[in-house]
């Protein structure tokens, strides 16, 4: 009504409000009233896009690969590229007056292709398959600075590569030469297989014979120490019995001399007894009897002297007409009687 609207954007949408020619008001979210004769407003995404991507290219080898991915970009300089592009919306604020923001997608995608196919080019077909992570990484880091997306004020916030891949004509090469190194590796393995299988059993064998023989040799070894044992101890049973038999000889030796020692005194005791009865008959034959029966007496007791003097007297019993015993001496003979 009388050319008046309202205008409200969303928080991602960067706004520039101009009038004249002159920039009036600028910011994100901006809401407001504005005269359509003479207002004019510019509305420039904020919000991460993202752009897929397929590429055709050729290698170094002329070889034809086909490269898939997307790409995640985000303005970071509104104002910038607003200068370069037209971000105008119609009156009703609801479109764009130009395809300029529709190309924005296109334009990312060709710095991509521009770069992606000097990467390609310089190098073959099989280290081409496999430049994944390694394109990512030189598009993270060469296309961040001083690119024709920085001069737009465009940021890439992220890149993904999901697959790189041959013309069919050249993947069912691949494949087939794959194929044949497969089975080349799978002959090679079952050659090596058994090749070890046969290595393990003369490995085994050898072992076994290995053992055989430690076996035989220690046998050997027991069955040598058991008759050296043996022999030891024969050596030792017949060493004990010579010296048992030596000890046997020593003992009868000495009693050999003991014996002849004994006798060799025995007849010099029976020589010097001998010689003393001789004396001893020959010094009483010599002596007068009252001296023998003088030194007889003196060795006798009171009772043997009676008793030699009663037989005296029965001796001479008829020389005697009359004996008198006292009473004295006649008891005392009676209890030495009774005692006994």
């Amino acid at each position: 009504m009388f050319g008046i609207n309202y205008f409200k954007a969303d928080s991602s949408t960067y706004i520039i409000r101009s009038a004249g020619g002159n920039i009036v008001q600028e910011g994100k979210g901006l809401c407001f009233f504005y005269n359509t004769a003479y207002t004019s407003i510019e509305a420039i995404p904020m919000s991460i896009q993202e752009a897929p991507f397929i590429f055709s290219l050729q290698t170094a080898d002329y070889q034809e690969i086909r490269i898939q991915g997307q790409a995640a970009y985000q303005i970071a300089a509104p104002a910038r590229i607003a200068a370069m592009l037209n971000f105008t919306v119609k009156e009703n604020g609801r479109a764009y007056i130009s395809e300029d923001p529709m190309k924005l997608s296109d334009q990312v995608v060709r710095v991509l292709q521009s770069f992606i196919q000097v990467q390609v080019q310089s190098v073959t077909l099989r280290k081409a398959l496999k430049l994944n992570q390694q394109l990512v990484e030189l598009i993270k880091e060469n296309l961040s600075q001083k690119t024709s997306l920085a001069e737009l004020g465009i940021a890439l916030v992220d890149i993904t590569i999901s697959s790189i891949s041959p013309s069919p004509e050249t993947a069912r090469a691949l494949e087939a030469e794959a194929r044949e190194a497969i089975l080349q590796e799978a002959d090679d393995a079952i050659y090596l297989r058994r090749k070890s299988s046969v290595e393990q059993e003369r490995t085994i064998r050898e072992a076994e014979l290995q053992t055989e023989l430690i076996v035989q040799t220690k046998e050997q070894e027991i069955q040598e120490s058991r008759i050296a044992n043996e022999r030891k101890t024969l050596r030792g049973k017949n060493e004990t019995e010579q010296e048992k038999m030596t000890a046997k000889i020593e003992i009868e030796r000495r009693r050999r001399e003991l014996v002849e020692e004994k006798a060799a005194n025995d007849s010099k005791e029976s020589d010097a007894e001998a010689y003393a009865i001789a004396a001893r008959m020959r010094a009483f034959t010599e002596l007068p009897v009252e001296n023998l029966k003088a030194l007889t007496l003196a060795g006798m007791n009171p009772e043997q002297l009676m008793a030699m003097a009663l037989e005296s007297l029965a001796g001479n019993a008829q020389k005697i007409g009359e004996l008198n015993i006292g009473q004295e001496v006649f008891g005392q003979i009676l209890r030495k009687a009774v005692q006994k």
